[in-house]
């Protein structure tokens, strides 16, 4: 079992050396961290930082590791962090079986296979030469979130990925997400502003004021 993430005094400012927030957090493999805050708090700006998109205008100190790897100074695409957003885009000229398949490399044995075991897995089973538009909101999201997993990440990332959800789809998703990354031994950090949300997930909150 790997180390999980580590966030070591992660502290963020503007550029002009404005605070923005203070933060430290160790996420165990197989388990949650929530991080709870109004809007405009910095929550997503949290979540750049990791996968190393954050915005010219903030800068930051401290520490980032994955399973003790330093995140610091690697580029995205080698971070090997998955991330969830409330919009769940999909790449719209590609088909459902090309969205899910996409972190895979094209030269992956049984390729079509792994895409088809997949999207069984989240009950779309046939659903491959589908055009993602003619997809309801549930299933957009079961496909955002098997296309994230089998590009394989070390860790995921969820920036309130269930809040545009009606209350019903709202369950099955958080329950769908929360067993994936469980039986993938993955560290989850959840950014919401919904309690609920961060009571699904079942470990500690962090709240940012």
């Amino acid at each position: 079992m790997g180390e999980g993430l580590k966030l070591d005094k992660l502290d963020i400012q503007h550029r002009n050396g404005r605070p923005l927030l203070a933060i430290s957090a160790q996420v165990p493999a197989g388990e949650t961290v929530s991080v709870m805050g109004p809007s405009g708090v910095g929550k997503s700006t949290v979540l750049a930082a990791i996968t190393g998109t954050l915005p010219p205008a903030f800068r930051y100190s401290g520490e980032m590791s994955l399973n003790g790897r330093r995140l610091n100074d690697l580029p995205p695409q080698e971070r090997r962090v998955g991330i969830l957003f409330q919009d769940h885009l999909l790449f719209p000229h590609l088909s459902v079986g090309q969205n899910v398949g996409f972190g895979l490399l094209r030269r992956t044995p049984d390729r079509r296979e792994k895409v088809a075991e997949a999207l069984s897995e989240i009950g779309l089973e046939g659903f491959a030469d589908r055009d993602p538009a003619t997809l309801s909101g549930g299933q957009r999201a079961r496909v955002a979130l098997m296309r994230t997993l089998l590009a394989e990440p070390e860790a995921l990332l969820l920036d309130e990925p269930f809040s545009r959800l009606d209350a019903e789809l709202r369950g099955k998703m958080r329950e769908l997400v929360f067993e994936r990354a469980r039986a993938r031994q993955l560290p989850v950090l959840l950014v919401t502003h919904d309690l609920a949300d961060a009571e699904a997930a079942g470990g500690e909150i962090i709240q940012l004021t």
